[in-house]
């Protein structure tokens, strides 16, 4: 397969469902194992996987206190704490309850930064997160950058 160059991705991004094999690891528990995930594509970015909620384990999200974000295309971000084995995980989630037009496929969906938990993996590989603490992008073999994200990036 051919790697994707996330230069080649749409602005405004693009949806669409995954058929990968999902898992994450927290506290030494998967938390998230799924094959119908969704990807969101955006100029520059790695792709960022938004997981079913059904499929992850019963009791780990819990909402946080009051945090939010906006993002000029999905709307309004809610933001969940993770909880699992002897970790917890505080705004590491987030979801959409009421995307904008053109993301609806996001509603049920959770995306988190792969950075801080034990594990992510996309097909057995092991993710990298994205640089810079703020975007989701899962980094695998299957795409290329530059990325955004890491210091000097908030320019482009």
């Amino acid at each position: 397969m051919n790697p994707e160059n996330v230069w080649d991705y749409p602005r405004p991004p693009r949806v669409e469902p995954s058929g990968e094999h999902v898992t994450v690891e927290l506290g030494g528990i998967v938390i998230v194992d799924t094959t119908t995930s969704v990807r969101v594509l955006e100029t520059s970015h790695p792709p960022t996987y938004y997981l079913p909620r059904r499929d992850l384990a019963p009791g780990v999200l819990e909402p946080s206190a009051a945090r939010q974000t906006f993002c000029e295309f999905k709307g309004l971000a809610t933001y969940g704490t993770l909880r699992a084995g002897n970790r917890v995980e505080v705004d590491v989630a987030w979801w959409y309850d009421e995307p904008t037009a053109g993301f609806e496929a996001l509603v049920d969906h959770v995306a988190l930064y792969t950075g801080r938990m034990d594990g992510c993996f996309v097909d057995g590989e092991r993710v990298e997160p994205q640089e810079g603490g703020f975007y989701g992008g899962w980094i695998t073999s299957r795409v290329v950058g530059p990325f955004k994200g890491a210091p000097g990036t908030r320019g482009w």
